[in-house]
């Protein structure tokens, strides 16, 4: 029994589930429409496979020894989000209805919307990498074929957020009725648009300050 790939796989769970601005910005796509929700999700899990693609060819070590591009990637990430967060919040203070949104339209451009902004958001964290590098190496058995395995522990963080976020996605769309009504998609857009703008804003700060 391989019991460091049965304990990594408990800890890629919970890395892929646990709440941040990937999973808002699933919600926010899913809301204005079930294409845009999976497409962004599919978005999220590219942006992982790079992520663990450099992790494998060792190319996240220079994020961890160029502190110049590390800190660039902070503040390009934490902009995104904060955009993302601001765009949000200004939809929520406006007095339509989903329907009337840009966003809310089931259309090529907002699949390519959701795709592009999934993708970004997780790309763009230099975090992410840098976890990886430093993570992936601790499943690996000694005399294990270490590229070999860290391929298959990189490809069961994407095939979790594979499945993770498509599945928040959908479950969303199945409560569209509910939250698709206007006071209560304006809702949501405030609150998600509120979380990542309190996010994108403290990624900026942190990356400013060091």
């Amino acid at each position: 029994m391989d019991v460091q790939l049965i304990a990594f796989l408990g800890v890629a769970a919970g890395m892929v589930t646990m709440p941040g601005a990937d999973f808002t910005v699933v919600v926010r796509n899913a809301i204005a429409s079930r294409h845009a929700g999976v497409a962004c999700a599919v978005g999220v899990a590219g942006g992982l496979l790079v992520h663990t693609a450099l992790a494998v060819a060792g190319l996240a070590a220079l994020l961890a020894t160029v502190p110049l591009l590390y800190r660039t990637l902070q503040i390009a990430g934490g902009a995104y989000v904060l955009y993302l967060g601001v765009r949000a919040v200004r939809t929520a203070l406006r007095a339509r209805s989903q329907a009337e949104e840009p966003d809310g339209e089931a259309t090529t451009s907002g699949v390519g919307r959701g795709l592009r902004q999934g993708f970004l958001t997780n790309v763009l964290n230099p975090k992410a990498p840098v976890l990886f590098l430093s993570l992936l190496p601790q499943f690996v058995p000694d005399g294990a074929a270490v590229l070999p395995r860290t391929l298959l522990l990189a490809g069961i963080v994407v095939l979790f957020a594979l499945i993770w976020f498509p599945a928040v996605a959908l479950l969303v769309d199945r409560l569209g009725r509910w939250l698709r009504r206007p006071r209560t998609a304006r809702a949501v857009e405030g609150i998600s648009g509120g979380a990542l703008t309190v996010l994108g804003a403290t990624l900026l700060v942190r990356s400013t300050a060091h």
